[in-house]
């Protein structure tokens, strides 16, 4: 299918932000310290990570976009601001004295990811009542919300931001996170993964139970739709209408982190851009699969997007 222009297309993305920081290095031996490699760092990169790659991938697509959130007065929250200034994002970040911007510290040796170290507070009440003050500014300026939600405290406000988002009349998308999905109730989908589905409803043993179960939480949430993010088993959308099921696009896997923040990015994008669900979901799932094959929180382009679904 051809790609629409999606220049006029507005979102808003309001979340958990971090900044990924990728210490790249050789292992030639092991420690005689502890059973453990040695890794010699050779070259550093940083990237922005969280609602900050949600939004990258939104302006990759070719769409506008603005960035709402919460950082540290640091060092890291200042290089994530640089970050996403030099992308030219439009953002808003708050900076609260009282916590550490969080960070994700990946040491890769091998082309393999050897440990991940991460630093993180929860941001002030303060701080985030005036971040509400401001989302409900901004929210008539767009076309969709995204609330990426990555349980790091910068979405405690969720449920009041769904419902002036709502009433607003805008579509609302949320990256779902922890075992209470109560919070996200009237958004207009969800976008679990499989982890998290489980974490929720427990476990299913086919596909006609999961059906149930998936189809009774979107009910009790009042949701439009859920869509069920599955790895190696593509995604399904389930919705009052029956569930669409797209198969994975077969790639060979290098790195699936950050794959969901371009999975609901993609959806987002598509739906604001007045899309059917069908076709939101089958560039979603595209996107996913060429996603996978980069190393890192990375984003896929316009371009990219256009030829795989071509």
């Amino acid at each position: 299918m051809p790609l629409a222009d999606l220049s006029a297309t507005r979102l808003l993305i309001v979340g958990d932000v971090m900044l990924d920081r990728y210490w790249f290095g050789e292992v030639e031996r092991i420690s005689p310290e502890a059973p453990v490699p040695v890794v010699k760092i050779g070259r550093s990169e940083e990237r922005p990570g969280g609602a900050a790659n949600v939004a990258g991938n939104v302006l990759a697509l070719g769409a506008q976009v603005s960035l709402l959130s919460v950082v540290g007065d640091d060092e890291a929250g200042q290089a994530l601001l640089n970050l996403v200034a030099a992308k030219g994002i439009e953002v808003s970040l708050y900076r609260d004295s009282a916590i550490s911007t969080t960070v994700k510290l990946r040491v890769i040796g091998r082309q393999q990811q050897l440990l991940r170290i991460d630093f993180e507070t929860s941001p002030s009440h303060e701080v985030l009542h005036a971040k509400l003050s401001e989302f409900t500014e901004r929210v008539n300026d767009c076309d969709a919300v995204i609330l990426s939600d990555y349980g790091k405290g910068g979405l405690a406000h969720i449920a009041e931001m769904i419902r002036i988002a709502r009433a607003a009349g805008k579509i609302v998308l949320v990256d779902p996170k922890g075992d209470d999905f109560s919070k996200y109730a009237e958004a207009t989908v969800v976008t679990p993964n499989r982890a998290e589905l489980r974490a929720v409803v427990g476990g299913w043993r086919d596909e006609s139970e999961l059906t149930e179960k998936a189809e009774s939480l979107r009910q009790t949430l009042a949701l439009e739709a859920l869509l069920l993010t599955r790895s190696e088993e593509g995604m399904t959308l389930f919705r009052a209408d029956g569930r669409w099921h797209e198969r994975a696009v077969a790639r060979e896997v290098f790195d699936v982190s950050g794959a969901g923040d371009t999975v609901i990015a993609t959806l987002a994008v598509m739906l604001a851009s007045g899309a059917p669900w069908s076709e939101a979901v089958h560039a979603a799932n595209v996107a996913a699969g060429l996603v996978v094959g980069k190393l890192g929180t990375a984003v896929v382009s316009r371009s990219e997007l256009a030829i795989a679904l071509e």
